[in-house]
């Protein structure tokens, strides 16, 4: 044991000395890439940490009760790492507590980089979950803590096994509670400019079936703050708001497309001005610096996935 620990404190040791020595080098030749890499592995080591915690956390709170809390306590854990260890922090513009007041609830939010699990961290309401391919269940730790702490798991196999499993999501929600996250577009943008990827159906779609209203979240592009085409990651505050929720009582499945265009119009909006204040603070980069490329070269028009993506 006495060995494993010193084992322990030696890794540790080794990438806090590497870090901070990347970190010490960026900084003395202005390399933005030798500051990047240090940000990235203080941010992995944390998350490796804070995994090992969750799992714990959640298989004490399981057995008390509590396991819908396993993955906020591990969110607010990762909060508190993260700025520690690299500097960053999201702030929740919440005037109205819709965090608090709105459960059961779908909340969806724009989805940018790696960078946005620390945003969870940081706006997770207690008995909140993600969801989850049912295959990840099997993965040993990762899917242990992701079951102990009521995640929210949907078959994607085909649109029988996806109803059913939104039958099933939908149920969970309301006898436990529990709130469900998901980012609708489905996949990072990595965007330098406020925009959105087309949103899948999946998160409406269960809104609809659960009865529960959707709570759309939007955080302010953060480009300047972390930035992997450009190998950027820099310490700052970044900005995020929750907007007011969407009821879908009395909505059926012939409704999800509207909503999800209502969705889709009001997070535009609101990224677009979040964005020009988080440019002001420097969170964002500036409009001539950014690029407007699309990441997937899919048609944004009308802002649906037109690909089948029942569960996604």
């Amino acid at each position: 044991m006495n060995i494993f620990l010193l084992c322990l404190l030696i890794l540790f040791g080794t990438i806090f000395a590497t870090v901070q020595l990347l970190l010490i080098l960026g900084k003395a030749t202005k390399n933005e890439s030798l500051t990047f890499y240090a940000r990235s592995i203080a941010s992995f080591t944390a998350l490796i940490l804070c995994a090992a915690y969750g799992t714990l956390a959640s298989a004490c709170l399981n057995v008390a009760g509590y396991g819908g809390l396993g993955q906020w306590t591990t969110a607010r854990a990762f909060k508190y790492v993260m700025l520690l260890f690299v500097g960053v922090r999201f702030d929740i513009q919440d005037s109205q507590g819709w965090l608090v007041k709105t459960r059961p609830a779908v909340f969806v939010c724009n989805h940018q980089t790696e960078l946005d699990v620390l945003f969870l961290g940081s706006m997770f309401p207690r008995y909140t979950s993600v969801t989850a391919k049912k295959s990840l269940k099997m993965v040993p730790f990762l899917g242990w803590f992701m079951s102990l702490s009521k995640t929210v798991f949907i078959e994607r196999k085909s649109r029988e096994q996806a109803v059913a499993a939104f039958a099933k999501a939908a149920e969970q929600m309301h006898t436990h509670k529990q709130n469900v996250f998901i980012f609708p577009e489905g996949t990072r943008s990595y965007y330098e400019h406020p925009d959105l990827l087309p949103f899948k159906k999946g998160a409406f779609h269960l809104a609809v079936q659960a009865q529960v209203p959707i709570v759309p979240v939007v955080v302010a592009n953060y480009s300047n703050v972390l930035n992997v085409k450009k190998k950027i990651f820099r310490q700052g505050t970044i900005p995020a708001r929750v907007l007011e929720p969407i009821e879908t009582k009395g909505k059926t499945k012939e409704d999800v497309d509207a909503l999800l265009e209502e969705t889709r119009t009001r997070m535009l909006a609101e990224l677009q001005d979040l964005t020009a204040h988080a440019r002001e603070e420097g969170v964002a980069l500036r409009e001539h610096e950014a690029s407007h490329a699309t990441t997937n070269g899919t048609v944004k028009a009308s802002g649906v996935d037109t690909r089948y993506n029942a569960a996604a």
